[in-house]
């Protein structure tokens, strides 16, 4: 490999935090978005532990333009910090089969005139990839069909073509409580979605809580990948987990703690296969650490963000960096 001017390696991974967070604040925790102090302190620790960038939500957006000016201005205290950017944006949808569900084709123009404005807003600085859950909450299209599949695809098909004109890529993240969970609903999704618009964001352990191994479906699919989510988790979703309102990461009954950092006791992700896979499919770019919750059972983000970049540069930059 090359070298770049500073004298390192050219790298063919890059690793970007998903931006929970939680630090203790003197009336209880509090998130980086707190004040600037706060959010300094988070990317400080971010960079020292040898993260390159940082992904967000796009909700952050009216944040930003308060606390910053402007989504520009926010990238630039980001970088100020040493990072290199924000990479990706998650759209966080408010899904309601009554005005903003992909199953449902009357619904399908106003998702598209949020993606136009959603669009222009992040404008200001160059994303990857757009990420969406592509389907609603689960107890909200069941019965699910193959019908309402292909014309989720279809909704998604025209949305991918919309980001394209910004340069920026749909990817679609699939929670164990998505509507499209399941490795037959998954496959027919993708089958069914035109690959120049429509790509896949893995996440380890939401496919891995819903019985799908990310590993075998990460290679089904390598072509189609745009970016990762790495993390762990103990336990698969029992019968009817993933189909209590209105969070089932919260609601079911059976798990109290549903995500983990990489290399966790117990943990059900096989990184190391994950990494060789990535690997062997010649993936080059972005992978993005998030630790969701990370504080529920005595847990702690910095402690849980510490050990998982450990994780990656000890276990994972061994098998491919």
């Amino acid at each position: 490999m090359s070298a770049t001017g500073s004298g390192q390696q050219q790298r063919a991974i890059k690793w970007s935090y998903m931006d929970h967070w939680r630090s203790a604040g003197p009336a209880g925790p509090i998130d980086q978005w707190h004040d600037r102090a706060s959010m300094s302190r988070f990317l400080k620790q971010i960079k020292a532990c040898g993260f390159d960038a940082i992904d967000t939500f796009d909700f952050r957006f009216w944040q930003i333009v308060g606390d910053y000016g402007s989504v520009a201005n926010y990238q630039d205290f980001v970088q100020e910090h040493g990072l290199e950017r924000i990479v990706n944006t998650f759209h966080a949808a408010d899904y309601d089969p009554r005005n903003y569900a992909p199953h449902v084709r009357e619904t399908h123009p106003a998702i598209l005139e949020d993606f136009r404005v959603t669009m222009d807003r992040w404008s200001e600085i160059q994303l990857d990839n757009i990420i969406v859950m592509p389907a609603t909450l689960y107890y909200d299209m069941e019965p699910v069909t193959p019908d309402k599949i292909k014309l989720t695809a279809e909704l998604w098909n025209a949305v991918g073509e919309l980001t394209l004109q910004w340069g920026v890529k749909l990817t679609c993240h699939h929670e164990f409580f998505c509507g499209i969970q399941s490795r037959a609903e998954l496959d027919l999704f993708y089958a069914s979605s035109d690959p120049a618009y429509v790509n896949l964001f893995v996440d380890t352990a939401q496919h891995c809580i819903a019985a799908v191994d990310p590993v075998d479906f990460y290679s089904a699919h390598a072509d189609r990948v745009t970016g990762f989510h790495f993390k762990d988790t103990r336990n698969v979703a029992a019968p009817g987990d993933h189909r209590h309102r209105p969070d089932s990461e919260i609601m079911a009954p059976t798990t109290g703690k549903w995500f983990y950092e990489m290399g966790t006791d117990e943990g059900l992700v096989d990184f190391e296969s994950m990494m060789r896979a990535v690997r062997d499919n010649g993936y080059r770019g972005w992978i993005s650490v998030e630790h969701d919750k990370a504080n529920k059972a005595g847990g702690d983000y910095a402690e849980s963000t510490a050990i998982s970049r450990w994780y990656a540069e000890h276990v994972l930059s061994g098998i491919y960096r």
